[in-house]
């Protein structure tokens, strides 16, 4: 069966799913080095303010999310999320490159991403599309981590 997965982007009435995709696929990916949902809808009414997400939806519901904010001639992409059970599908690279494809469209020039480096499967899937390492930041000391991590910052032209 093939499912046509459709991207659009986020309205208000979306703003619980866009929560529960986000935190089923981060506590799958980040339950080793954080204890707690990563996202809530409090926290994600702000992100609605700054960018907006696009969502990937099959027929029977929300598949995946990414936030995308514009800023100036830079772009930024986070919270890359795909719902456990429709992973390594083309879902999160659908949503990348619809994410590229709308930048590039707005006049940006480059899309930054971030990662925690305890995540050792994205740094080869992020330079498979393009990105590359840039720097490094802090991890934010509010969140508590059970072990040591910090964010690589990764970056990719769009012209």
């Amino acid at each position: 069966m093939n499912e046509e997965l459709k991207i659009r982007w986020a309205e208000t009435g979306d703003v619980a799913p866009i929560v529960r995709v986000i935190n089923l696929a981060f506590r799958a990916a980040e339950s080793f080095f954080i204890e707690r949902d990563r996202i809530s809808a409090e926290t994600l009414q702000p992100m609605l303010e700054k960018g907006n997400f696009l969502l990937a939806e099959y027929a029977d519901g929300l598949a995946g999310c990414v936030l995308v904010e514009l800023r100036g001639k830079r772009a930024y992409f986070g919270l890359l999320a795909v719902d456990p059970g429709r992973q390594h599908r083309g879902v999160g690279r659908r949503l990348i490159a619809e994410s590229e494809n709308y930048a590039r469209a707005s006049g940006c020039r480059a899309m930054d991403i971030r990662i925690v480096n305890l995540r050792a499967e994205l740094p080869p899937f992020y330079r498979r599309l393009g990105y590359v390492e840039t720097g490094t930041a802090p991890f934010p000391a509010e969140i508590k981590s059970k072990l040591p991590c910090h964010f690589v910052l990764l970056s990719k032209p769009l012209t």
